[in-house]
């Protein structure tokens, strides 16, 4: 199964100030982007948004054909919910909703492409620690997360192998031949994974109540 850049970029090393920026700030650009998706009302403001997003990424290194490849996956989507808004609601507010879009996406890949997964779990652990008091639990919080940015290219990249090969048996406007098999390789795979953590002990409690997460399963391993 190949795998698949899916809607966030890869953590790309460099030393740009992006890259130094502390993580915290990082996070609170990431939220900032998401309240301003809903707060901007006009299109013009959100390509502007969308403009600075897209040119801290550019700076940061991580190279305009990664940004392509962050956003790209979402583009039939997004030409369809333009359409449908457009429609509904006229061209300003369609273009205002697919920039929003586009700006929360670009925000989070920036995010992904400058900060090292393990200092981004370490920085969701963090932020989690203080509602322990509320009964959550930080750590297996972060397994959660490194568990699905992992999934993720996994199941697109079973989407595209059954893809290839439902075009090539003629298949390709058969909804049967394209959802089942990805759901069963996304079972398949979701079984193998939680053997995988079973196995090493991970995201049980111990006796201390805390999950094991010192280690997080890489795709496609056994136990």
């Amino acid at each position: 199964m190949r795998g698949h850049g899916f809607l966030l970029a890869n953590y790309v090393p460099g030393t740009s100030l992006i890259h130094r920026t502390p993580l915290w700030l990082k996070f609170a650009v990431v939220v900032g982007c998401g309240m301003a998706s809903f707060l901007i009302v006009d299109w013009r403001l959100a390509a502007s948004a969308l403009a600075l997003m897209c040119t801290l990424f550019l700076l940061s290194g991580a190279g305009p054909a990664r940004l392509l490849r962050a956003v790209r996956p979402l583009l039939p989507v997004l030409l369809a919910i333009g359409l449908f808004q457009w429609w509904q609601l006229g061209a300003p507010v369609a273009a205002r909703i697919v920039l929003n879009i586009l700006l929360c996406v670009v925000a989070a890949s920036l995010l992904t492409a400058t900060t090292p997964l393990q200092r981004l779990l370490d920085g969701v652990v963090s932020l989690a620690r203080p509602f322990t008091r509320f009964g959550a639990d930080p750590e297996r919080f972060a397994l959660t997360i490194a568990i699905m940015l992992r999934s993720i290219p996994f199941i697109a990249g079973a989407y595209a192998d059954v893809r290839d090969s439902a075009r090539a048996r003629g298949l390709e406007r058969n909804p049967r031949a394209l959802v089942l098999p990805v759901f069963i390789t996304t079972v398949a795979y979701a079984r193998h994974t939680g053997d995988a953590l079973a196995a090493r002990g991970l995201g049980e409690p111990d006796d201390g109540g805390r999950p094991h997460t010192n280690q997080a399963p890489a795709p496609g391993t056994g136990s």
